[in-house]
């Protein structure tokens, strides 16, 4: 598994500004190879996914390899956005990670129903986040196969000695 990875996209639907500025801060620190972008609600995101709006020009939205969806966002909630994309058959195979505060057992199970890959809640202390952030990006970048059209391939083992 010592192969080398193309850099994935790594695009971050999620309205708080702080939480935003911590992602990019502390991703760079852990895995500074993928990008990262960001999108501010439903609707910015579903305009970067479909190449629409402010995202016309190309190669102003890469496809990406992981969505990281924050699931109350104005505009267009992230509820709406995961069952829309997850209905779009160009789209349907990127992997969607739920971010989001909610602790809520409906929540972990809706999101399930709807298609999301994993659900993870914020920690509120920030060391917790960080680490959840590292953590994350070894799975998604280092353990899990996502090829460059988002198509997840669960076929990945650790490294022994991991």
């Amino acid at each position: 598994m010592s192969e080398i990875r193309e850099p994935l996209t790594v695009l971050v639907a999620d309205d708080d500004e702080d939480d935003r500025a911590f992602i990019e801060k502390n991703w760079a620190k852990s895995r500074a190879a993928n990008g990262l972008r960001f999108v501010v609600d439903g609707e910015e995101l579903t305009e970067y996914l479909n190449h629409t709006g402010r995202y016309t020009e190309p190669g102003s939205a890469p496809r990406p390899g992981v969505i990281l969806l924050d699931l109350n966002m104005p505009k267009k909630d992230g509820w709406q956005a995961l069952r829309e994309i997850k209905a779009n058959p160009e789209l349907c195979e990127i992997p969607i990670v739920i971010l989001t505060t909610s602790k809520a057992e409906e929540d972990i199970c809706r999101s399930n129903d709807l298609g999301a890959d994993s659900y993870i809640t914020k920690p509120v202390i920030f060391e917790a986040l960080v680490d959840v952030l590292r953590v994350l990006g070894k799975y998604w970048f280092q353990i899990v196969d996502v090829s460059s059209e988002g198509e997840s391939i669960l076929e990945a083992a650790l490294q022994p000695g991991e």
